[in-house]
């Protein structure tokens, strides 16, 4: 056996183990950053997206809060518009329909989109992938389409109202709520709850069969299979379509104009009062800005339940999946 002379003697090698070990690389060193010139030339590549966006976007945006803060009379700028607007009857109650509204309108699409998914979802029967797909088509649908759908079926000379003047012999039908808030309410309701059943359908294919079969072999009841074993899965989608559908509610527009509801003043629908009817540019500009940070922090929101929607056990878990919806 060979043997190697060290400092402090004689030691015994085993064979083989006299060849020298492969060299080990250094450990690479720190990244050098990019050469100044490609540096500027990236920069330079997105000054015209923002100059772009600032254009398009922002220089109105601008422009509307810069109007808000300037009087009719032209005297300088000041938050004086504000103080005017908050204290006129108006805009209070253009303010409490509007968040009255979306609220309802929220909690009726998540009421009917959670039962209509789970029954696509969950219940066999023909026609339902097809269903399914009629959902992505009907989110391209413009909200007055809907509305103007919804008179011809409900209005006071719409088809159900003339249905019951022709068994009846009735001069006018009983149908006549579309020109009320609960008539908007309805519209919002039925437009909107497809927002909220596409990712709650993206939610429940995700959710394992074997825990299914599993629940339903204990002698879970269908109920509390949905309590235990569907809904934590699916509470994440449920809040982020949740929050999508208020921020859309809270600035609908063509719903409220189509229905005729001229009883309902929502804010979008007051700065079209005050701008094109009134002549008050100034204060659209101050209900504007008030419906635009509105809608920013529901849509902070939303960003920050839909960055939570991802780490859902369904998705961190292998397994059999349920067929996509």
């Amino acid at each position: 056996m060979p043997r190697t002379e060290t400092a402090e003697g004689t030691e015994t090698v085993a064979p083989g183990a006299g060849t020298a070990a492969a060299p080990v690389p250094a450990a690479a060193g720190p990244r050098r950053p990019a050469p100044r010139p490609r540096r500027m030339a990236a920069a330079l590549w997105t000054l015209p997206p923002i100059a772009a966006l600032a254009l398009v976007f922002l220089y109105p945006l601008a422009l509307v809060v810069w109007q808000s803060v300037t009087p009719e009379d032209g005297g300088g700028h000041s938050t004086a518009p504000y103080a005017t607007v908050f204290a006129e009857a108006s805009f209070r109650e253009a303010l409490t329909n509007t968040v009255l509204l979306a609220a309802g309108a929220t909690v009726g699409a998540l009421l009917l989109g959670l039962a209509l998914s789970l029954v696509i979802a969950f219940v066999p029967f023909p026609g339902g992938r097809a269903l399914s797909r009629f959902i992505d088509l009907f989110l391209a649908f413009p909200s007055f389409l809907i509305t103007l759908a919804l008179l011809f079926l409900y209005g006071s000379a719409g088809m159900a109202n003339g249905l019951w003047t022709d068994v009846t012999g009735a001069a006018h039908g009983p149908l006549n709520f579309l020109h009320t808030p609960w008539g908007v309410l309805l519209a919002e309701v039925t437009y909107f709850t497809p927002f909220v059943m596409r990712p709650l359908l993206a939610a429940f294919s995700q959710v394992e069969s074997g825990q299914l079969e599993a629940a339903a072999s204990l002698g879970a009841r269908p109920w509390r299979i949905v309590r235990t074993v569907i809904l934590p899965e699916a509470l994440p989608s449920l809040a982020a379509g949740g929050a999508l559908v208020l921020v859309l509610c809270l600035n609908e527009f063509g719903i409220v104009l189509f229905t005729g509801a001229k009883d309902v003043v929502t804010l979008p629908m007051l700065v079209y009062t005050k701008a094109l009817l009134d002549g008050d540019y100034t204060g659209a500009c101050v209900v504007a800005v008030v419906n635009i940070a509105l809608s920013v922090t529901l849509y902070a929101l939303y960003r920050t339940v839909m960055s939570r929607t991802g780490g859902g056990p369904a998705l961190r878990t292998g397994g059999a999946r349920r067929a996509g919806a």
